[in-house]
């Protein structure tokens, strides 16, 4: 019979000596990540001085609600193209007019000599 439960498993080092990564894993949690993403173990985002911005579920929340936007803006949208020939003012339509790259007959962009 095992001493340990099901749902730990026992690790062990290089020497023999038994590890418990969930026992390290918890008690590191609010340690800084190394690097520059500016989170700690557990995902919360963190300000000056390492304190809790916003925790992992707020941006995991926020992350899945502007999703739900981006999809139905995107679907009731016109096409993107038309959209930018659209915005472009009279001098910013005359230097796209007179651009010296063309697009040939398969997509690609070419010189316009060519």
């Amino acid at each position: 019979m095992s001493k340990v439960t099901a749902g730990k498993r026992q690790h062990r080092s290089m020497r023999g000596k038994a590890v418990d990564m969930d026992l390290l894993r918890k008690r590191n949690e609010l340690t800084p990540a190394v690097g520059n993403a500016k989170v700690n173990a557990r995902g919360d985002e963190l300000g000056p001085g390492g304190k809790i911005i916003r925790n992992r579920d707020e941006i995991v929340q926020q992350h899945y609600q502007g999703a739900a936007v981006d999809e139905v803006s995107a679907s009731q949208s016109q096409p993107a193209a038309a959209v930018a020939v659209e915005e472009l003012n009279e001098e910013e339509l005359e230097l796209f007019e007179d651009d010296e790259w063309v697009e040939d007959d398969d997509g690609n962009f070419v010189k316009a000599g060519d």
